[in-house]
């Protein structure tokens, strides 16, 4: 059985919308991949209409430990260039590059903080 998030990550549509167009708390396999071979009027439209600008899912995997989730990006997450759990030590990564400088941001999924390391300006 595969769960509605699930299922909503597999069509890389939000949860809200699969839970409107009437997608079931529980599917099974057969089920999702009927939906993916032969899409509903709805996610036709969905996969129309992207821009392509902002994944609707994104993968997040801790640097140090591995730990994986699925999360819906937000629109203030610049690009990480780690991202790692929230106990996890910051010197547990590589330390940040001659030239760059490294922000954190808290609040990355559901456990993560995320490393930028960008460039120094000019």
């Amino acid at each position: 059985m595969i769960s509605r998030r699930d299922a909503a990550i597999a069509l890389d549509v939000p949860m809200e919308m699969a839970q409107r167009h009437g997608l079931p708390k529980w599917l099974t396999e057969a089920q999702l991949g009927e939906i993916l071979d032969n899409p509903p009027p709805w996610l036709v439209q969905s996969r129309a209409n992207r821009t392509g600008k902002r994944p609707v899912w994104v993968h997040l995997e801790c640097a140090v430990c591995g730990y994986e989730e699925a999360a819906r990006p937000k629109k203030w997450w610049p690009d990480f260039t780690y991202v790692i759990c929230g106990h996890h030590r910051p010197d547990e990564v590589p330390a940040v590059r001659t030239g760059f400088v490294r922000s954190e941001f808290d609040g990355v999924g559901t456990r993560f903080v995320g490393i930028a390391d960008v460039p120094v300006p000019d």
